[in-house]
C-alpha cells in the first residue's frame, strides 16, 4: 500500500509521541492529526492506563476546524484505535463523531479475536462509518516498540515490570538482613507512583515472613491511595493470620506454586494487565529465568556493603555469551533519572531490537 512522505513523516512523528508515554498495561501509543495539505493540526500521546487514548487526547486539540476540513483531515496512529468501552472510551467512535475522513495506523490491534477484550475491530468500525482506513504504515517500527506488550498479550499473561533497589555491588539487604531503606525518599516516592498504576504487586512468601511488607499504594503525602494494587504472594509456605500483606479489604491473594508461567496465567485470569515483581532475590530470578520480564526498574543507590543478599540468585547462565541482554528505555520519564541520591535505571530486553515483527509470528 502506497503511502505519501507527508503521511511517513506524519507516522514517524507519532512513533516519538508515543515513547513519552508509560509501559505498563496499555501499549504506548502516539497519534497525529493532518491536514490535506499535510500540515500537523495536533498530536497525542497515551500516558497510562486510565488516561486519554493518543487518539482522544490528539482529538483534544482540534479546536474549531470545520467539517470540510476534518473531513479531509488524516489520523496517523501507531496502534488500530480500539473499538470498546474501558477505562476510557471507544477511539473508533471518538475519530467518527468527531467528523474525521482518513485513518492511517501502523498495526493491527492484538485482540480482534478475544471475546473477553474486544479492543480489537476498530477499523471494521471505522470502515462501516465511511472513514478510508488504510494500515501498515512503519508497521515494524510500531510493533518493535510494543513487542513485549504483544507477547504478553499472546501469552495470556500481564505485562511485568520487576522493581529491584540495590546498592552499587548488587545487594538488597545487608548481611544481618537490613533492607529498610537503601534507595531514599525520592525513589520511594517514585515506587509508589508506580504503585498507583499497576494491577498488582508480587512478592513470595521468604519477602513476607522476613519484612511483613504492606504492598500498599501511598499518595505523595502518605495517605493510601483510593485503588490499591491487588497484593500477591507466591510459595507455598503459609502466610501469617496477622501478616500485613492480608490487609482488611479483601485485596490479598497466594498463589501456592514456584512455577511463575503459571502464576502469571492465573493472575491474567484474575484481570490483572500490568504486574509488578518487587522480590525477592529468588522470585525475581525465576522471573528473569522464565523469560516473564517485559520492562526493569533499578532504583541504585550509592552505597556499597561487599558482603549481603544478592539482587539476583542463579539464573543458569554458565558462560558469557549466554548473558541475558538488556537496553536502556528512554520512554516515560527517562532511562536513567536522578532521584535524589539514587539513580533510577529503566530497561527492556536487548533482543526488542532484532524481533520487529508482527505479533502472531513472536
Amino acid at each position: 500500500m502506497m503511502f505519501s512522505a507527508q503521511e511517513q513523516r506524519a507516522m514517524e512523528a507519532a512513533l516519538v509521541a508515543a515513547r513519552r508515554g508509560i509501559r505498563g498495561a496499555n501499549p504506548l501509543v502516539g497519534a497525529v492529526v493532518i491536514a490535506e495539505s499535510g500540515e500537523v493540526l495536533a498530536t497525542g500521546y497515551h500516558r497510562g492506563a486510565g488516561t486519554p487514548h493518543a487518539e482522544a487526547a490528539a482529538l483534544a486539540q482540534l479546536g474549531t476546524l470545520g467539517p470540510g476540513e476534518l473531513a479531509q483531515a488524516t489520523m496517523v496512529v501507531t496502534l488500530e484505535p480500539c473499538n470498546h468501552q474501558g477505562r476510557t472510551g471507544p477511539c473508533a467512535q471518538a475519530i467518527i463523531n468527531a467528523g474525521i475522513g482518513n485513518v492511517i495506523y501502523a498495526i493491527d490491534d492484538p485482540h480482534a479475536d478475544d471475546v473477553a477484550e474486544p479492543a480489537g475491530g476498530g477499523a471494521a468500525t471505522l470502515r462501516a462509518a465511511n472513514v478510508a482506513v488504510r494500515s501498515g504504515l512503519l508497521a515494524d517500527q510500531a510493533y518493535e516498540l510494543n513487542a513485549r506488550w504483544f507477547a504478553a498479550v499472546a501469552e495470556r499473561r500481564p505485562f511485568i515490570t520487576l522493581h529491584i533497589a540495590q546498592t552499587l555491588d548488587g545487594k538488597i539487604a545487608a548481611e544481618d538482613g537490613t533492607s529498610q531503606w537503601i534507595s531514599g525518599p525520592e525513589s520511594l516516592a517514585h515506587n509508589h507512583g508506580l504503585r498507583r498504576r499497576i494491577d498488582a504487586i508480587l512478592v513470595g512468601t521468604e519477602t513476607v515472613l522476613v519484612d511483613n511488607p504492606r504492598l500498599t499504594a501511598r499518595n505523595p503525602h502518605g495517605s493510601l491511595a483510593a485503588v490499591q494494587p491487588l497484593r500477591v504472594v507466591l510459595g507455598e509456605r503459609a502466610i501469617p493470620e496477622r501478616a500485613a500483606v492480608r490487609g482488611s479489604d479483601g485485596r490479598f491473594v497466594q498463589l501456592a506454586t514456584h512455577d511463575v508461567v503459571a502464576a502469571a496465567r492465573t493472575l491474567h485470569d484474575l484481570g490483572v494487565r500490568h504486574l509488578l515483581v518487587e522480590g525477592g532475590a529468588r522470585v525475581a530470578s525465576a522471573f528473569l529465568a522464565a523469560d516473564q520480564v517485559d520492562h526493569i526498574i533499578v532504583y541504585l543507590a550509592p552505597i556499597i556493603l561487599g558482603t549481603g543478599l544478592p539482587s539476583l540468585t542463579d539464573l543458569g547462565i554458565t558462560t558469557l555469551r549466554n548473558a541475558a541482554h538488556w537496553s536502556f528505555d528512554s520512554t516515560g520519564d527517562g532511562a536513567a533519572t536522578v532521584l535524589g541520591s539514587d539513580l533510577k535505571l529503566q530497561l527492556i530486553p536487548a533482543a526488542l531490537a532484532a524481533t520487529a515483527h508482527q505479533p502472531t509470528a513472536y
